[in-house]
């Protein structure tokens, strides 16, 4: 007599089979990892419907429903304690130190005027061919303005060793333009958002709030709340987020003839992580750089190729038990993104 845990496995083996594109997986050891790890997410989900099989949207910490022009969702907000600190000093030090970002000097005029004594952009003031270039930079630079420090800096990409160099622009930035977000979405295109988290640093804490999508119908009221948050100051950190997260929310947005501006200034963290980390550590995902550089181990976390299954569960029991660890995946990828950008800051200068 087949038991019910051999029953399963073979559906499992089935699923598995179907996704495989030659029909056959590539090895039995593979296998069995994907079987269990199957098994495991599957059971997971189940036991957060029968805890949560009781409890409704406004028994998650946090939540309350909300409208704005387009309907209501529903948003979870919540607030923990930061330290979060950037060297105000390190952009002043560095722009005034970087002789090529004045208009005719290269690398290697630049070392020669290192030289002969001129370190800084305050030295050519009495170069006799770079004085008026030196001083129109050093206004530019004065004026203290973020957006221009982070434009010259990025004119720095080009030459060795300055890879990272758009990040000390952040040290004139108000914190509170810094916009941590991450989308979990029902698939790669043409899916609804199912989830925007947003986190920003407020005073000595980080406070995220985040936008779920309770029924399809809800997704435009979604992105509205997002957008709330975003100004002509604002400037997206993210991790991947320039290839995924915002061109997704500006398709969305299209499709249901929202207006939005996503095209301010973009930390695309993944990028920086990689320039740092990839010859140190296995990979650079997210949870790799948490578990090895900040030692969190998160606990029942249901990774992105699993969420869909999950809120399609949730959609068609109306139970939020599934919801719950997408809801804590998405927080805990937002929080985190504060803390890997003081670590890439860091380590980076």
């Amino acid at each position: 007599m087949t038991s019910r845990r051999e029953e399963h496995e073979a559906y499992l083996k089935g699923v598995l089979l179907s996704q495989s594109p030659s029909g056959n997986p590539s090895n039995e050891k593979d296998q069995r990892s994907l079987m269990d790890s199957l098994n495991y997410f599957s059971n997971l989900k189940f036991g957060l419907m029968n805890k949560y099989k009781d409890l409704d949207f406004l028994d998650i910490e946090g939540s309350k429903p909300i409208e704005n022009v387009y309907g209501e969702t529903l948003r979870i907000r919540r607030k923990e304690k930061i330290d979060f600190k950037l060297d105000e000093d390190l952009i002043r030090k560095n722009l005034a130190s970087n002789l090529k970002l004045v208009p005719g000097i290269g690398l290697e005029t630049e070392m020669k005027l290192k030289r002969e004594g001129y370190k800084t952009h305050y030295d050519l003031l009495d170069h006799p061919n770079y004085s008026k270039r030196a001083e129109k930079l050093i206004n530019r630079i004065e004026k203290n303005c973020f957006v221009k420090e982070f434009n010259l800096l990025k004119e720095l990409n080009k030459y060795p060793n300055h890879k990272n160099s758009t990040l000390k622009a952040l040290s004139s930035l108000d914190p509170f333009n810094l916009k941590f977000m991450d989308i979990e979405t029902l698939g790669l295109s043409s899916a609804p958002i199912i989830l925007i988290g947003i986190a920003e640093i407020k005073g000595g804490c980080i406070e995220s709030n985040q936008y779920l999508l309770r029924d399809k119908e809800e997704e435009p009221a979604l992105i509205e709340a997002y957008l709330s948050h975003i100004d002509e100051a604002s400037v997206h950190v993210t991790y991947n987020g320039a290839r995924f997260d915002i061109p997704f929310i500006k398709n969305r947005a299209r499709l249901y003839r929202i207006d939005c501006n996503l095209d301010q200034i973009h930390y695309d963290l993944i990028y920086p992580a990689r320039n740092l980390w990839k010859n140190k550590l296995p990979n650079c995902k997210l949870t790799t750089i948490e578990e090895h550089l900040f030692n969190i181990k998160r606990v029942d976390d249901v990774p992105g190729a699993y969420i869909p299954d999950y809120y399609r569960t949730y959609l068609t029991t109306k139970n939020i038990g599934p919801l719950i660890p997408i809801i804590e995946h998405n927080r805990m990828d937002i929080v985190s993104l504060a803390h890997f950008l003081m670590k890439i800051y860091e380590e980076s200068f």
